[in-house]
Order: C-alpha cells, then sequence, then structure tokens
C-alpha cells in the first residue's frame, strides 16, 4: 500500500466514523463532526495555498505553531484553516498579510517529533475570513463557507471539465510524477464533479502561489474552470518543451558516446594493422622527429634521450607523464643549430632605415658602423645596443628595421615592471605550472637561434622578493656568459651569443650600472620642428590615412597648420602625441565626410581651433628683465628652457628663498650660486653689501613641475649678479653648466637636448662648459647651422658674454 493509499484508508475510516447515522423511522441525525464551524484557528502557508481537493501531510515548527494545533485539534471536529500569506517567511506575517480565501482542513495522525509538527490534512471547503477574533498567534477568526453552486447550464460545464481532462492526459505522459497524483485523485473523487477536478488540476501546476491563490478564491464553478484551463495549458507547453530539450541532451550524448566508441574500436583496429600508433607511441616519434633536423648538443641530446626513455614507460594517463611530455616539447621544438642568413648589405640597410625614418642621421650611421663590423667578421653579434631618448622618437621602430635589414626574425619583449626573476631564467619544473623564460619562449616562437630580440623599457625594470631580474640579465647580455646560457626549466645549457639584443630605455639612472656596462649607448634626443614636419608629411599622415580607409586627395593638411599643430599641440621631444593630433583631424573629417560633405577637405592654420581646440602650447619667447635669465635643462621627455627668476623682496635683513618644486642637488647649485657672488660681488662691479641687507627670492617656473640636477648653476648665479647689479642681460641668451665655489664651471650631460629646446624657441646663441666641446662637436649640421656656441671655463667668461659692458678678467 502506498502513502497516499494509507492516507486515502485512514481519510476514509474516519469519514466513516463519522456517518450521519439513520434513526428506525428512516430520519439522518447529522453527527456533530460533520458539521464545519464558525470560527477556525488559522495556520498560515508562504509557497503555495490548500485546495479543497487536497490531502497531503504537513510538517511546521513547533514554535510559535504549537498553540495553533493544539486549539484546532482540541475541538471535536479538528479542523483548522489553511490560508496563504503574502510574505515569503510565514513566521514573519501579521493579519495585513493574510489573504481573505483559504481552505478549512481536518487534521489525522497529528505527532510531535524534536520540535516539528506532523499532520495529514484533509481539504474540505473554502472559507472567507469575516471577522478576526486575535491577530496573534493563535490567530483566531470567524469565517463564511462559500457556496459553489453555479446556475449555468451544466453542458457547458461537461465541456470544460472535459477539456480539464484531456489536457491532463496529454500533461500525464511526459511526467510520470503526474500519474500518482491522479491515481490517488481518482480513489477519492470522481473526474465528473468539476469542482474538485477544478482544484486537483490547480494543484498540479508550478503557478505562482499569486496564480494559485486567484483560483482558490474562485468559488463559481464554470470561471474557475475556465482560469484554471489556461494554468494547465501553460503546464503543458512547458512540460514539452522540458521534454524536448532533455531529448535534444539525450540524442547528443547518445551521439558523442557513440562516435567516442568508433574512434576508439578504429584507433584499435588501426593499430593491429600497424597503420596507426598509440599516443604514447605518436609523441616519442614526433619528438624523435624534431630533432633529425637540429644539431643538439651533446649534453642536450643525452637528457632529451633521457627523458624519452621515461616518457615510453609512464602510463599516458600519469601528471608525471604530462610533465615530462610538456618539457620534450618545448626543448625539441627549440631552434638547436638553426640560424637564419643575414644580410649585410650595407646599402641595403641604408635604404631600410632611411624608409623606416626620416632625419636620425647621427643614430642611422652608428648603427651602419655596427653592421659594418659584423660585415667584417662575417655575423652580427656579441655586442648589446642600447637605445635612449625620450618616448616616441622612434627607439622600437628602428629595433625594427635593424631587423628587417638584416632579414632576421624579431621578437619584442617589455620589461617595464618585470619584478620576478623566473621570467628571466624560467621556473623549476618542480613547480606546477612551470614555464620556460621568456628568452627561451623567443627563440621558440621566432624558430631562429639568432633572432633580433628588442628588450623594451629596460629602465622600468624591478625588484621583489621573487628576485631582481636586473641581476639575472647580466648573464644574458654579457658575450662571456651567454653562449652557455642556463635556463632553470631546461637545466641544459643554450647558445644566444648569436641573438642581436637591442634595447630601450627613456633614462640611464635607474639602469644598474653593472647592466649598463654591457652595453652600447646610441641617444636618440628627439626631434626639431622641420624634423617633425618631415615625419608627420613622410610617415604619420600616410599611415592615419590608411588606416581610416581615406584617399590622400580627399583630406589634406596645410604646410602652415602642420606647422602650427607642431609648435602649438605636440612640442615634446618624440612624435607619439603629434600622431595623436593628426588622428583627430582624420577623425573629425571622415565624421564629416560621411555625414555627407562633397569634395576634399583641407585643414588650414585657421581651422585648427575647430579641429583640436585652443594650443596648449603659446608661442615661447625668452623672458627679459632685471633678475632673469634663461638656462637649458634635460628631462626624460626631453630638453626645456627654464627662465630663471631672482626678486628682490625687501631690505630688513639679509636671506635667501628658493621655490619652484626644486631637487636636494638643484638647490645646492643655488646655495654655491648664492654663496659665490656674495664673495665675489665687487669683483663683479656690484654693490658688495648687497646681498648683506637683502632678502633675496629665487624661483624656478613651472612651480608645479619637480627640477633637479646640478646644470643651471651658472644660470642662477647670472640672474643673482644681473639682481645685484640691477641690469638685465644685454643680448638674448640660454646657457647650462655646473658651477663651483670657485668660479669654474663644469661639464653637464643632456647637450643635444638642450640645443634642441634653445632652437625650438628661437636662441641662436648659447654658453657651454669647455668640457661639453667634443659633445658640440658631435652635433649634426642641421642642428648647428645657424647657431652660436661659446664655450666657457670659469664664471668670468660667462659675465663677459651676458653683460658685454663688464670688464674682461
Amino acid at each position: 500500500m502506498t502513502d497516499h493509499e494509507a492516507i486515502d484508508a485512514e481519510v476514509v475510516s474516519e469519514d466513516h466514523d463519522h456517518e450521519s447515522s439513520t434513526t428506525d423511522n428512516g430520519n439522518h441525525i447529522v453527527a456533530a463532526a460533520d458539521i464545519l464551524p464558525s470560527t477556525l484557528y488559522l495556520l498560515p502557508l508562504s509557497e503555495r495555498p490548500f485546495f479543497p481537493a487536497q490531502a497531503l501531510p504537513l510538517l511546521l515548527n513547533e514554535e510559535p505553531w504549537l498553540p495553533t494545533v493544539e486549539a484546532a485539534a482540541g475541538r471535536e471536529q479538528r479542523i483548522i484553516g489553511l490560508i496563504l500569506v503574502k510574505p515569503d517567511s510565514a513566521e514573519k506575517a501579521n493579519p495585513a498579510d493574510f489573504h481573505e480565501v483559504g481552505t478549512a482542513a481536518r487534521m489525522h495522525q497529528l505527532a510531535r517529533n524534536e520540535g516539528r509538527l506532523q499532520f495529514i490534512a484533509q481539504g474540505l471547503k473554502r472559507f472567507r475570513i469575516t471577522h478576526w477574533l486575535s491577530d496573534e498567534p493563535p490567530y483566531h477568526v470567524q469565517v463564511e463557507y462559500l457556496s459553489e453552486e453555479d446556475v449555468v447550464g451544466v453542458e457547458e460545464l461537461r465541456a470544460y471539465s472535459l477539456a480539464v481532462i484531456n489536457t491532463l492526459k496529454e500533461l500525464i505522459p511526459l511526467n510520470p510524477l503526474y500519474s500518482e497524483e491522479l491515481k490517488f485523485f481518482l480513489n477519492r473523487f470522481n473526474t465528473h464533479d468539476p469542482s474538485p477536478l477544478a482544484d486537483f488540476a490547480a494543484s498540479l501546476t508550478t503557478a505562482t502561489k499569486d496564480e494559485l491563490q486567484e483560483i482558490l478564491a474562485t468559488a463559481p464553478i464554470l470561471e474557475r474552470l475556465k482560469k484554471v484551463i489556461v494554468l494547465i495549458k501553460k503546464e503543458l507547453e512547458v512540460a514539452k518543451l522540458q521534454t524536448q530539450i532533455r531529448k535534444q541532451v539525450e540524442d547528443k550524448m547518445s551521439e558523442h558516446q557513440r562516435k567516442f566508441f568508433l574512434r576508439e574500436q578504429l584507433k584499435t583496429i588501426q593499430q593491429e594493422l600497424g597503420i596507426a600508433k598509440d599516443d604514447r607511441t605518436a609523441d616519442v616519434d614526433r619528438f624523435r622527429e624534431r630533432l633529425e633536423s637540429r644539431e643538439v648538443p651533446e649534453a642536450a641530446l643525452q637528457r632529451i634521450n633521457e627523458e624519452l626513455d621515461k616518457l615510453s614507460i609512464l602510463e599516458t594517463g600519469s601528471p608525471e607523464y604530462a610533465v615530462t611530455r610538456n618539457y620534450l616539447d618545448v626543448i625539441t621544438e627549440l631552434p638547436w643549430g638553426v640560424y637564419s642568413t643575414d644580410n649585410l648589405d650595407l646599402k641595403h640597410a641604408r635604404e631600410i632605415l632611411d624608409r623606416d625614418h626620416d632625419s636620425l642621421g647621427d643614430v642611422k650611421d652608428r648603427i651602419i658602423e655596427f653592421l659594418a663590423v659584423g660585415a667584417l667578421k662575417g655575423q652580427v653579434g656579441g655586442s648589446i645596443i642600447l637605445l635612449v631618448g625620450p618616448p616616441g622618437v622612434g627607439k622600437t621602430s628602428i629595433g625594427r628595421s635593424v631587423a628587417a635589414a638584416l632579414d632576421r626574425k624579431f621578437y619584442r619583449l617589455s620589461l617595464g615592471g618585470m619584478r620576478d626573476e623566473a621570467e628571466i631564467k624560467g621556473h623549476r619544473r618542480t613547480y606546477i605550472g612551470a614555464l620556460p623564460g621568456k628568452f627561451i619562449q623567443a627563440l621558440r616562437e621566432s624558430k631562429t637561434a639568432n633572432p633580433v630580440i628588442m628588450l623594451d623599457e629596460i629602465d622600468k625594470i624591478g625588484a621583489s622578493f621573487r628576485g631582481d631580474p636586473a641581476s639575472a640579465l647580466l648573464e644574458v647580455l654579457d658575450p662571456e656568459q651567454n653562449t652557455e646560457f642556463l635556463d632553470h626549466y631546461l637545466d641544459v645549457r643554450f647558445d644566444l651569443s648569436k641573438v642581436l639584443f637591442m634595447c630601450t630605455a627613456n633614462q640611464l639612472d635607474t639602469i644598474p650600472a653593472p647592466l649598463l656596462d654591457r652595453m652600447e649607448n646610441i641617444r636618440l634626443s628627439g626631434y626639431i620642428t622641420a624634423e617633425k614636419l618631415q615625419i608627420a608629411r613622410n610617415h604619420l599622415w600616410p599611415k592615419l590615412l590608411e588606416r581610416s580607409g581615406l584617399d590622400r586627395e580627399r583630406i589634406q593638411v596645410g604646410d602652415e597648420a602642420l606647422r602650427q599643430i607642431v609648435e602649438g599641440y605636440a612640442r615634446e621631444a618624440g612624435v607619439r602625441n603629434l600622431e595623436k593630433q593628426l588622428g583627430r583631424i582624420v577623425r573629425k573629417s571622415a565624421v564629416q565626410i560621411v555625414e555627407g560633405h562633397e569634395g576634399s577637405i583641407t585643414v588650414e592654420a585657421p581651422d585648427l581651433n575647430g579641429y583640436l581646440g585652443k594650443p596648449p602650447f603659446k608661442t615661447e619667447t625668452p623672458m627679459t628683465g632685471v633678475g632673469v635669465v634663461t638656462g637649458l635643462a634635460w628631462t626624460a621627455m626631453g630638453g626645456v628652457t627654464l627662465n630663471i627668476e631672482a626678486s628682490l623682496v625687501h631690505t630688513k635683513n639679509r636671506g635667501f628663498k628658493l621655490t619652484g618644486r626644486l631637487g636636494e642637488v638643484m638647490q645646492e647649485s643655488a646655495n654655491i650660486a648664492y654663496s659665490y657672488l656674495s664673495a665675489h660681488l665687487e669683483e663683479y662691479q656690484a654693490d658688495p653689501k648687497f646681498f648683506d641687507e637683502a632678502f633675496v627670492h629665487l624661483h624656478v617656473p613651472e612651480g608645479a613641475t619637480p627640477k633637479d640636477g646640478p646644470s643651471a648653476g651658472i644660470t642662477m648665479a647670472s640672474a643673482l649678479l644681473s639682481l645685484a647689479r640691477d641690469q638685465q642681460a644685454t643680448r638674448s641668451l640660454a646657457m647650462t653648466g655646473e658651477l663651483t665655489l670657485t668660479g669654474q664651471v663644469l661639464p653637464v650631460g643632456g647637450i643635444r637636448e638642450k640645443v634642441i629646446a634653445a632652437r625650438r624657441v628661437n636662441i641662436h646663441e648659447i654658453i657651454l662648459p669647455e668640457g661639453n666641446r667634443g659633445d658640440a662637436e658631435e652635433l649634426p649640421d642641421y642642428l648647428k647651422e645657424g647657431l652660436v656656441i661659446h664655450f666657457v671655463e670659469r664664471f668670468r667668461q660667462v659675465v663677459d658674454l651676458v653683460f658685454v659692458s663688464s670688464h674682461a678678467e
């Protein structure tokens, strides 16, 4: 006997116990248990309403529902009201959350177990709450019972009942659980009774609790059947869709299993016939086939053979097999003894460099010299080239051009932010997920043992608790050591001496000295306006038009407009920002073309404000006046001019103030200039007591930009002397040089960048330390053209140049 049958039997037996008895004269006497009470104790339900056609076990907590159940069970009828509440938790409900209509149900087989209450609820009849007698648990209400009589014709009721029954017949084959529910229903009710049929059909669905509550609250049978037929039709569609999805999944699974079995059978047949090999044999043969075209050193070959022997006895499903297979996959794919043939034709190399880059003549000459040495030796290698310069001057693209000139493979590796030594030398195979280092990966990808490897941003390499990658690079970049480079993953030595390493950096300060010592420096200082115009015309503009799908005839930029873009919008040392500005013009022109602009678009100088907005850079003119002198400085972005200002604040007491975010070295230079001039004012025709009484303020614009370095020493001293003599500089010039307490002028760096900065603001006369004469002589002719350079050894010479009327020393 099933659980449902047991419940039904118990219910029926109790019904027989309370059947109305018949007297001898035939009159019926109604038992007290069959009379529904006018007041009910309520038990709230939170998930679904309870229908009169249902008989189900209910399980609930003793706290707080034990008083409610005991109160209902204490009555002779043992009837309780089951009613749906709006919140998701029945314990949190209050009288305002109860629906008006619920189901009166008789309790059977009440039991308590470990703080839980359980009983079987047999639905009897719908009720509506008319009055609350208690609004706290146990909830006690006065009710009225809903009549289910319907005045509509019998034939219409019968038609709707048949529609429900036919829909249930379609639904039952799709879900076996429905058949069990139907069997239980047929044992208790007649299918021709439409009221319990409607309630039963509604209880079968997975509709929302609000939809089911609406069914429960509908007492008229015909109206209820109309709503029920909609719900079970939806349920039928959902069940059909579930069945269809299940069938598709089962078909797919069956197809996969069939293909798997067929593949396994085919593999077995091929192995029996000698046509195919198993996975292990296929792997070993593939690795040995790779080695046939390689010239593997004896030590490495011995290690490979040991690993192949181990692979041949391991099970293919074991973790060790996967580790060994990955190792062999890497080591056999390396280009042992595979070299590309270098193209050492210097004419071809110069054509490639000229094709890819305008100007940079001195850089190209250095590269050609480097290649010429390689041509004499018959191979290029043995040294590392370091390209140093501001962002956007073409360092990485020069590396590509060198690779193209030599007909070598090119591989770029960015070192910026690298903090793990294993990125250079690989992980040991004892670690899960171990990989070889970047250099071994580069060789594996390039498939030759002599590619050009570009190490970008070598000045931004870091260090952490995982090691120091810069120290690990020492072995890689040292020609005396990299012939036997040892990667931790391979654990065999590989010759990197044929690789041409090219590095890029923005500055040298952050590169460790031992690493810098292994490199040959080539400095790219930046471009002047004429060079930028040439680069824009020959490279940037055609590239942008090609990316945008525009023809040269459709959009053009005038020469004066291009010059204003360079000078007003892209004044940095490189050309990256210039490319961005030209890209903005191309994009805005593309919008005009798409919106229907006919003919070509020509951008002239007056149109730039509409395309690019107001220029961020104004035309620089050197500041003049007492206490103002123009200096030259170097930054990672290129050379700049500095207008250093000295001002007399008051003469009440001696003092010296510095502003402009000056670094420690630059503050020392300012103090040296102040001390030197304080001791030599009379010598330079100034009031010897000037600084004894004056409070002097020295400022270096721009105040938000950090500045440091010793090269502004003579500039600061000249500004202070101008203030002390109350005389402004008599000629437009700029200067750079370190000043000592004895008046000597020491050499400084960044001469080329500083010369470019002076030309950018139309200063054609500059003062340099005598120690920088060699740097000045190495400047290309186009930079020195029209430029007057004065070389000085002592500050007296500076004074004679700045203040022409002063006497010679």
